[in-house]
């Protein structure tokens, strides 16, 4: 089973479960336990061969990572602490995992906050996983993490993220990214899925103003789903739970505590 942690409120029954993107780990929320704890239960769990998730010896011949698969490890732990539904919280690939949920199991999934959410692959996004299939498997994958890194990330006002999710991904086995990597081939048609699809789940999109890659479809996806919201941040990149923590805790938990409200 993945590595979690879980932090329990008083009287709160209401769940937040984070899921954080890929080469990162439980870690980068560290800015949001403090705030999300003291309003609810929180579940923070390491993704397969990360943080200290680490690859076991039937993950050696399990060359086939899927969405399904690593959605499905998610799910087990939420079916271990027998929590039948949850709100969920994600940043970049974590988005991703987290609609994967809300489609295969919508009743487990109260609400979503999506920072940093990918949905879909721009030509710049093509042509830098296109570069990382050529030469995942030659060059060390810290080569190519730091070049993605900076793509995604690109400005002075950026540098803090980078370093957080490089240092992260330098836990990782260079077995293990090309796995993750190899994620990339079900992408196009999976976030087509997600994009043509209300899902009907409240929804709320928390992106960067300079998240040059992935904003612009996401503004489209607000326009026509019609339980999705969008929350843009000023001056931030990618990584909004760590660049603008203070605004993203505020945001997500005034979301969550309508979502609750409203029922």
């Amino acid at each position: 089973m993945l590595n979690y942690s879980t932090y329990l409120h008083s009287h709160s029954s209401e769940w937040v479960t984070f899921v954080h993107g890929a080469g990162g780990s439980s870690s980068i929320w560290y800015k949001q336990i403090r705030d999300f704890k003291a309003e609810f239960n929180v579940l923070i769990l390491d993704l397969r061969g990360h943080g200290n998730s680490k690859p076991k010896l039937k993950d050696a011949f399990n060359t086939k990572y899927t969405f399904d698969s690593i959605t499905n490890d998610i799910v087990e732990v939420i079916d271990f602490l027998k929590i039948e539904s949850s709100h969920f919280v994600g940043i970049s690939l974590g988005t991703i995992l987290i609609r994967n949920i809300a489609e295969k199991h919508p009743a487990r999934v109260k609400s979503m906050i999506m920072g940093g959410a990918i949905m879909k692959l721009d030509f710049r996004s093509q042509i830098l996983i296109k570069v990382g299939v050529i030469f995942k498997s030659v060059v060390p994958y810290m080569y190519l993490y730091r070049l993605f890194a900076f793509i995604i990330m690109p400005r002075k006002n950026h540098k803090k993220s980078r370093l957080l999710f490089v240092n992260e991904a330098k836990k990782l086995y260079q077995k293990e990214f090309v796995r993750w990597f190899k994620l990339t081939s079900e992408l196009n048609p999976l976030l087509r899925f997600f994009r043509a699809k209300d899902i009907k789940i409240p929804t709320l999109y928390v992106m960067g103003a300079e998240d040059h890659l992935f904003l612009p479809s996401i503004k489209n996806i607000v326009s026509q789903h019609s339980t999705s919201i969008l929350y843009v941040v000023e001056k931030c990149g990618h990584v909004v739970n760590v660049e603008q923590p203070l605004l993203f805790n505020k945001t997500s938990l005034d979301f969550i505590k309508n979502r609750v409200e409203a029922i």
